[in-house]
Parts: C-alpha cells; structure tokens; sequence
C-alpha cells in the first residue's frame, strides 16, 4: 500500500469501512455525521433477522407441502459428498414446524444481538459460525443420519456474544454477554451427546465457530491495546 497512514490487515468489516475516506475528503477535510447510528444498526439488524425468520417459514412450508423431501437431500450427510452441499442449507431446514417453531425466539433475539453492534461484522461472524458448524458435523456426525436446523446458528451466536467482548475487552460487549449468558447459557448443555434426534455435533461445532468469529472478530482491539502496551500506537488522526 502506498500514500496515506497504512491501516494494516483487518478482519473487522465494520472498522474497515469506517477507516475508509470519503471521496474527495483529504487532510483536515470535516468527516461530517456519522455513517451510521446506533438506531440505524439496530434498526438493521431487526429486518435482517426478520427476513431471515420469513425465509425459514417458507422454506418450511414449501418442504411441508412436498412431505419433507428437501431435508433429505439438502441436510448434512456426514463424510458422504453428496452430503457436502448440506453445510450451506442445513440451518435453512426444519424437520417440523415444533423444530422451526422452538428454533423461532432465540434465532430471533441472538441473531438481531449479534447484527446490532454492526451488520458486516455480524454477517461475518454469521458465515463462520454457519461454515465451521457445517463442516464440523459433516466430519463427525454419525453415519447414515442427516442433519438439519438453524440451532447450530443460536449456539455459534450465543457463544460470539459471550465471548466477544472479553476478547475485546469493551465494558459495554462484556455486559451484554453476561446477560446473554444468564438467559440463554442453560443452551450449552446441549453440546453434549446423549439426546436422541438432536445433532449435538452441529451444536457443539456452532459454538466453536461462535469462539472462533469473536477472536477473529476482536483483532483490530487485541491489536490496539498491544500497541498502548509497547507504545507504538497510533496518533488520533
């Protein structure tokens, strides 16, 4: 990179952008408002989820009405290839509308907390929590079973909102992973095998992947606060 302070390799999407000029905008030039508020994000994040919700419905319906026929072809079929393609579509299906409708709420309430502190990076927490859960069940799930449902969604989100922010240790993250934790952590018990017609193995590997998007997710902060502790950080700018 040549010109300008050199920003360095980020994975955060959201701080990305920001750091980004506005056309034509140079030294000293007024950065105006903000690009988003925090009522914008929020706002967002709630049609996001609930677009995502509707698409789970009538996926549902559609697969109801045709007795059930693409769980079967486009859930995860462990270590099988033709089974591959069910990492992209396993969270989109439902065995019953008990499965989608237990699944509702927390998809709902997780997946809006994890947009609202910004969108690209809750998108981009989203797709490694969806691939490393995906993945991981077709590598360990048991032979001859197929697994669908958004539940490995909840517990990847569930475990970023922990997580996250005492991997970036922001006060405000923190606390909303505690509260987050008080409600919903009871679901970690669910990582565990045991529980018949239950695909631990997605639960298990959506809660790595939630682990894996905060660290990922933190390293603009974890990289800063190792500046301030040699004292090669940047200056405002």
């Amino acid at each position: 990179m040549t010109g300008g302070a050199p920003l360095g390799a980020s994975f955060d999407p959201d701080r990305t952008s920001a750091l980004r000029p506005a056309p034509g905008a140079g030294p000293g030039a007024p950065t105006g408002r903000p690009r988003f508020t925090a009522g914008r994000a929020w706002g967002r994040a709630a049609v996001v989820m609930a677009a995502f919700v509707v698409l789970l419905y009538l996926i549902e319906s559609v697969d109801s009405i045709i007795d059930y026929c693409i769980d079967c072809t486009a859930g995860i079929a462990p270590r099988e290839v033709d089974g591959l393609d069910g990492i992209l579509f396993a969270p989109l299906l439902h065995g019953s509308w008990d499965h989608l409708i237990g699944n509702t709420l927390p998809v709902l309430v997780l997946g809006f907390l994890t947009l609202a502190t910004g969108i690209g990076r809750g998108l981009a927490a989203t797709a490694v929590i969806w691939i490393v859960a995906g993945l991981g069940t077709w590598l360990t799930g048991g032979t001859n079973t197929i697994h669908i449902g958004a539940s490995s969604l909840v517990f990847g989100w569930l475990t970023y909102l922990i997580c996250r922010g005492w991997f970036a240790r922001r006060i405000g993250q923190i606390v909303l992973g505690v509260v987050v934790l008080v409600f919903y952590g009871s679901l970690l018990w669910g990582v565990l095998p045991g529980q018949d017609g239950i695909s631990w193995q997605g639960h298990l590997f959506g809660a790595m992947g939630g682990l894996i998007a905060g660290w990922v997710l933190s390293s603009d902060e974890r990289r800063h606060r190792r500046q301030l502790r040699t004292g090669t950080a940047a200056p405002p700018r």
